[in-house]
C-alpha cells in the first residue's frame, strides 16, 4: 500500500473495477461511522449498480492506486418520478488515503461529468463528519436542512444533514 496521492489516477468506473469497488465501499462501512450502511452490498448488487450507472452515463468515478480501488464518487437519479433534475452523490475514501486530496479529485469529477445531466446534486452527511462538510461546502454545497438524531448506529445518535450543489439554478 503506497498511500501516495499523487500516483492515485481519478478516472471513469469500469466493469473491471466492480469487486474493487465493492471491496472498498465495504471497507469503509465496515468504520461504522461515515456511510448509510455498515457492510457492503453483495457482488451481484454492487454490479447491477455499476452496470447501470455505466449504461446510463451516470458520473461514477474511482480513485485507482496501481488498480486497486481506494475510493470512489458517484452521483445517480433520485428515484422519483417528479425529481429527474436531482442527482444523489455518494463518495468515500479507503481509510489510509483520506486528507491527500483525493475526496476532492473524486468529487470535481464527478460534479463535472454531472453538468448538462442534472440540475442539482444532493447528499446527506453526519454531523460528526467535519472533514466530509467541509469538503462538500468547498465545492459550493449548502446545507438544506437537518435530521436530528436521523442516524443510529451501534446506539449512537448523529445528525443527519442534507445538502445541496445547485448546478442550475431553479427557476
Amino acid at each position: 500500500m503506497t498511500a501516495r496521492a499523487d500516483a492515485v489516477v481519478v478516472r471513469p468506473i469500469e466493469f473491471r473495477d466492480i469487486p474493487g469497488f465493492r471491496e472498498a465501499v465495504g471497507a469503509v462501512a465496515a468504520e461504522r461511522r461515515w456511510l448509510a450502511r455498515t457492510s457492503a452490498f453483495s457482488l451481484e448488487q454492487t454490479a447491477v449498480f455499476v452496470a447501470g450507472n455505466i449504461a446510463h452515463g451516470h458520473p461514477q468515478f474511482v480513485a485507482d492506486d496501481g488498480g486497486r480501488v481506494v475510493g470512489w464518487c458517484d452521483i445517480f437519479p433520485v428515484p422519483r418520478e417528479v425529481s429527474p433534475h436531482v442527482g444523489v452523490l455518494g463518495m468515500g475514501v479507503l481509510a489510509a488515503w483520506r486528507r491527500r486530496g483525493l475526496g476532492r479529485r473524486l468529487l470535481a469529477a464527478a460534479l463535472d461529468a454531472a453538468r448538462g445531466r442534472f440540475e442539482q446534486v444532493d447528499l446527506d452527511v453526519y454531523g460528526g463528519n467535519a472533514a466530509a462538510q467541509a469538503l462538500y461546502r468547498g465545492a459550493g454545497f449548502v446545507e438544506q436542512g437537518r435530521r436530528r438524531g436521523g442516524r443510529k448506529v451501534d446506539g449512537v445518535y448523529d445528525d443527519v444533514i442534507i445538502m445541496t450543489r445547485f448546478l442550475e439554478e431553479p427557476r
